[in-house]
């Protein structure tokens, strides 16, 4: 093994990514200095985040740089290491996506524990997807049992997650998601009520999913998308509601600022928002694994995945983020 290939980032986008925003490169590898390991990329994961970190911007992560391979959550095998701390065959998940082959010191690798999980289920809901979901219901938003949860893109990786651990822990759930077949599979979830966004106004529909459950407002909102949805979930707030703030895939490719008609609802309904990262809790995924862990392993917490086929297919899968062609986590398989 000699070369490698890896995604580039061309030229910053202008709104939506196309194709011609990114590069495929090949690289010479270097030798493996002692401390170092390689890996065989087997999955790689698609996620909104990574749209950020294509703007010179400051951030919470830096900006990719135009020239040099971009990065994002991976699982793989070791083929080479200098390091004790790993062998050949060992199965590790990192950051060091968009590519085939990573090399990087020990550090940069997580082994990952045998549970009996499919693999990919390393980048879904035992990695930053389930993670995320777990700690900004339970942590972020101290959501609660018996509760009214409202959940935006709960047909996507982490919303889908969202509502099942919702359920496993006593909530009442209303998600949100795009069309007929996305709407049924997030009925399947468990999810209480349903409201399509694609057939009429967001507000509209949750106002009759809130009749439909026979609550009158929502306690707390899992916020994937902004725009509408935010708008709608500040107008149904319960006094004291709370709010995680997850991401806010509606304007991540548009110029125009977030316009929110019913944000003087914060200071009359007493309403909590909060932003958080999934790196807020890396000291604590010991509690994730313990919980979700024996969920995944038994089918508790289900998942749906989009696969793309080889790293070729890398742009396609992440521009299909944002035109809705996801059910479930998009994928890569190398």
């Amino acid at each position: 093994m000699t070369t490698a290939r890896a995604w580039t980032l061309k030229q910053r986008p202008q709104g939506m990514p196309t194709h011609a925003d990114f590069e495929l490169r090949e690289q010479q590898l270097a030798p493996l200095q002692d401390g170092e390991v390689r890996v065989r990329n087997a999955w790689l994961s698609v996620d909104p985040y990574m749209r950020g970190r294509m703007n010179d911007v400051k951030s919470y992560v830096p900006p990719f740089q135009l020239g040099e391979p971009m990065e994002g959550g991976a699982v793989g095998r070791v083929v080479e290491s200098r390091s004790d701390a790993f062998k050949e065959g060992d199965l590790v998940q990192h950051m060091l996506g968009w590519r085939d082959v990573s090399s990087a010191p020990a550090a940069a690798f997580n082994k990952l524990p045998a549970l009996g999980v499919d693999d990919h289920q390393w980048l879904g809901n035992l990695g930053l997807t389930g993670g995320t979901a777990y700690w900004g219901l339970l942590d972020a938003a101290e959501a609660k049992e018996g509760e009214t949860v409202f959940v935006s893109a709960a047909a996507g990786a982490v919303g889908s997650a969202v509502v099942q651990i919702a359920k496993a822990k006593g909530m009442i759930v209303i998600g949100s998601a795009g069309g007929p077949d996305k709407c049924a599979w997030v009925k399947e979830l468990g999810a209480d009520a349903v409201i399509d966004y694609k057939a009429g106004p967001v507000l509209k529909g949750l106002a009759a999913a809130l009749k439909e459950i026979g609550q009158s407002g929502i306690d707390v909102y899992f916020d994937n998308v902004g725009g509408d949805h935010l708008d709608a979930a500040l107008a149904t707030a319960r006094s004291r509601a709370r709010f995680a703030i997850c991401g806010l895939i509606e304007g991540y490719n548009s110029t125009e600022p977030m316009c929110l008609r019913y944000i003087a609802r914060i200071i009359a309904a007493r309403i909590t928002i909060r932003g958080f990262l999934f790196p807020d809790y890396l000291g604590r995924m010991g509690e994730f694994y313990a919980e979700m862990g024996p969920w995944v392993a038994s089918g508790t917490i289900a998942s749906r995945e989009t696969v793309h086929d080889g790293l070729d297919a890398m742009p396609d899968a992440f521009i299909g983020l944002f035109t809705g062609s996801n059910t479930g986590k998009m994928l890569v398989r190398l």
